[in-house]
């Protein structure tokens, strides 16, 4: 996983929680906390933060992270402003992530492994959205979703259909966007 995950993971857990909590959750997974943005670092190692986060909090896995997924879009607005603006709206922002954002991640992020999504609309409007990553991390892209969806000024519904993590062949997330 790139460090600019966990820059933003203890820019988020610091700003809620502040700067001992952070150290206390480093201390907990075992890490000593130094991540640089253009770094590469072993999936376990966020792993193990959000484990510490969910012992300390008491909340799921899950929740961590996609509490996170919904807290760190302001902070990657503010740094990459141009993925945002050339967008109005929730749905068209989602719609560009493989063809034009994962794209422009994997540029400035040499060796990023980003999901891969497939679309398709539903008949009552809905957008269904097909999740394909062995990080298993659907917690974390419809966090994303929904932080989006905040940055608009729209609210997202996301349902899980279907879901890796529960044992599915793949995810399957259903977004309707108010």
């Amino acid at each position: 996983m790139k460090g600019i995950v966990f820059n933003v993971l203890e820019e988020v857990v610091v700003a809620h929680y502040g700067e001992a909590v952070w150290d206390d959750l480093l201390d907990a997974a075992g890490s000593s906390g130094v991540y640089t943005s253009l770094g590469s670092y072993p999936d376990d190692q966020m792993m193990r933060l959000v484990k510490a986060a969910s012992d300390a909090l008491g909340i799921s896995p899950t929740d961590v992270v996609r509490w996170f997924g919904r807290q760190a879009i302001p902070r990657l607005a503010e740094r990459y402003p141009v993925f945002f603006t050339a967008y109005s709206s929730t749905r068209p922002f989602v719609l560009a992530l493989n063809t034009i954002i994962h794209p422009e991640v994997r540029k400035l992020y040499t060796g990023a492994h980003c999901p891969h999504f497939d679309f398709r609309d539903a008949d009552d409007g809905a957008l269904l959205i097909g999740y394909q990553s062995p990080r298993r991390l659907c917690a974390l892209a419809h966090g994303f979703i929904e932080g989006v969806a905040d940055h608009y000024h729209e609210h997202a519904e996301v349902e899980h259909m279907t879901c890796m993590n529960h044992g599915d062949e793949h995810c399957q997330m259903r977004m309707t966007v108010h």
